[in-house]
């Protein structure tokens, strides 16, 4: 009963663990930005989907939720990301580092104005599905299936977008050969603008169903970026399918941990794992050199 039951949470974490994971993932990938406001954006989507869910209903509030992180992402790019790249007073080879010292101050201040406007307290969007469902003897809310389902079922879209659509090609052939591809005649700025709208989508989804599930406060904006970045670094920079196979092996490895041992210590053992890969294999487990 209790490995039933771990099998259950866990793939439920795990998935929404990699759904968080793939966005910042993709956004490395194809413009080579390492966004540390990720867990501000989506703690602005679930903190939105909480206060809007009294007016409007789950329903409404999470699209509330979503369009907020899409709004956040936006942001981040046209206030924080794109002047950074095209000022002509930083040195192009120093490009990076402003970026992560620009979007990290970027994620503290989202941080730091969710909770002047709201409340350092955790908050829980409402479920869009209330009750609880019986698998082999064990009861678990509905709600947590359908994160697990929802999040599977987006990045399914993901796939068929890049898979099977001109411009998720043109997205793919930017992470492998932008020089290229400007040679045939697409506006890389385009491309750009297209992957922060993905990933505005993506961390809007994970930030809305994390809420739900979880609960969100203004202080773990800091601990949800520190899980994407320790995921996407173990699957290996850029690989979507290296990120969501990490994003399991973090997710039951924590699950496990927190039924076994106590939740206090479910972050050791993943981090234990990080460690690890990090030395014996620095591209990641799926990464490429």
């Amino acid at each position: 009963m209790l490995a039933l039951q771990v099998l259950i949470d866990g793939f439920a974490i795990s998935a929404l663990y990699g759904l968080g994971a793939v966005g910042f993932t993709l956004m490395f990938g194809v413009s080579g930005v390492l966004n540390l406001a990720h867990g501000g954006t989506m703690l602005v989507a679930a903190v939105v989907a909480w206060l809007a869910a009294d007016t409007v209903g789950a329903l409404g509030g999470a699209a509330a939720g979503l369009a907020a992180g899409m709004a956040t992402a936006f942001a981040t790019y046209f206030l924080v990301v794109r002047p950074i790249q095209r000022s002509r007073s930083i040195p192009r080879e120093e490009t990076e580092i402003f970026v992560l010292t620009g979007t990290l101050l970027w994620g503290i201040m989202i941080q730091e104005a969710v909770a002047y406007f709201t409340t350092t307290s955790p908050h829980t969007v409402r479920p869009l599905i209330a009750g609880v469902t019986e698998i082999a003897g064990v009861r678990t809310p509905t709600n947590e299936i359908l994160t697990a389902v929802l999040c599977w079922a987006t990045i399914g879209a993901l796939w068929l977008l890049v898979n099977k659509t001109k411009a998720g090609k043109a997205l793919l052939a930017a992470s492998i050969n932008p020089r290229g591809l400007t040679l045939l005649g697409y506006e890389l700025s385009n491309i750009h603008l297209l992957v922060w709208a993905i990933y505005g989508v993506l961390a809007g989804v994970a930030g809305v169903l994390l809420g739900a599930f979880l609960g969100v406060s203004s202080d773990n904006a800091g601990t949800l970026t520190a899980s994407a970045f320790s995921i996407v670094v173990l699957g290996g920079l850029g690989s979507v399918s290296g990120s969501l196979v990490a994003a399991y092996c973090v997710g039951y490895l924590e699950t496990i941990t927190s039924y076994l041992i106590s939740p206090a210590y479910r972050n050791i053992p993943s981090l234990i794992l990080l460690v690890a890969v990090v030395y014996l294999r620095p591209q990641g487990l799926l990464g490429r050199r």
